[in-house]
């Protein structure tokens, strides 16, 4: 039986990488999300018959809503609000990876005799990814939303509160790890981790929120790796290593198609005086974006020497690439 089982993380693991290489092309990603899919169904079933399951029933429930949340988004959320979907599912995966770590300290604290090392530090940093994803996915999908302030929110002595709070994670962290567990200890990292995604995300404008999604797409799968470790599951190690690389890979490509360091996104905030954009968006100041009509628009085309059409994904996502061409044939 357990040669079955690891047959099927196998072939589970096989077909993220494979399904991972055909998302990287439009011709081929239809196929790659399947496979992927089906990856997913495989090693879920795998894992169920391999471990000792408490309650069926309750997984089951569990399975059949997360299944219905995840048609009912899909089939009714916009493709312009496609980010806020993304990073809001991120959230889910940070969250998931957290309470996997505080259930099994639970466990273990149940249990007689002191927890490993190794063991505890693989709580404690489960528990830090997963933590700051989650709150950073939600912070991040209310801006995208409209419902927390675009702009970076900053406040003094920001950082040196930032930075208070990591010191205080570290030394509870090496406190739970080289001493007694003790619950309130635990209790105040969790209250860290999760303060620590809000703090992180704030300071950074609207308009990059993209990355930051993208950037806290790799944590999910960092976090979603410690949780394989943690519960020793291969499949969920291969694959939460293949969505940190990728989303760490996809993060400094958005961060280069802009011509900004991931630093300047993630931190700009800071050292420009309320501008994410660095020294020339802080020159230049914040601008407030303008919408026109259709006529004040063919106004400017008339009279426009050169136009320059910059293809980005509200085009894509409006599928307007039909327009955008004959606008181009009427212009030329």
């Amino acid at each position: 039986m357990n040669a079955w089982i690891e047959l099927s993380y196998l072939i589970a693991s096989s077909l993220f990488i494979i399904g991972l290489k055909y998302l990287g092309s439009p011709l081929t990603a239809r196929r790659g999300n399947f496979l992927a899919s089906f990856a997913m169904l495989l090693a879920i079933v795998a894992t169920l018959l391999d471990q000792n399951i408490v309650n069926y029933q309750m997984i089951l429930i569990a399975i059949l809503i997360g299944s219905v949340i995840g048609v009912v988004s899909a089939k009714l959320v916009k493709m312009t609000a496609m980010p806020q979907m993304v990073g809001l599912f991120n959230g889910f995966g940070g969250i998931a990876s957290a309470l996997v770590s505080i259930a099994e300290l639970f466990r273990l604290m149940r249990l007689d005799g002191p927890i490993a090392v190794e063991t505890s530090s693989i709580i404690v940093l489960g528990l830090l990814i997963g933590g700051v994803t989650f709150t950073g996915s939600v912070v991040a999908f209310g801006k995208l939303q409209g419902w927390v302030r675009g702009a970076p929110i900053t406040f003094k002595f920001q950082q040196v509160f930032n930075g208070f709070l990591v010191l205080c994670f570290v030394v509870g962290s090496f406190y739970l790890t080289f001493s007694d567990t003790n619950f309130w200890v635990f209790l105040g990292l969790i209250f860290i981790s999760f303060l620590f995604g809000v703090l992180f995300v704030i300071p950074i404008g609207g308009a990059d929120m993209p990355v930051v999604i993208s950037f806290l797409n790799s944590f999910s799968g960092l976090a979603a790796c410690v949780t394989g470790f943690l519960v020793m599951n291969n499949v969920l190690i291969i694959s939460g290593a293949l969505v940190g690389a990728s989303g760490l890979i996809l993060t400094q490509i958005m961060c280069k198609a802009m011509n900004r360091s991931l630093a300047n996104v993630l931190f700009g905030a800071f050292g420009g005086g309320g501008t994410a954009g660095g020294s020339e968006g802080a020159a230049l100041g914040d601008k407030t974006v303008r919408s026109i009509d259709t006529e004040e628009a063919a106004t400017i085309l008339a009279y426009a020497k050169s136009v320059i059409i910059v293809p980005g994904y509200g085009m894509a996502a409006a599928q307007a690439q039909h327009a955008v061409q004959s606008l181009v044939q009427e212009l030329e």
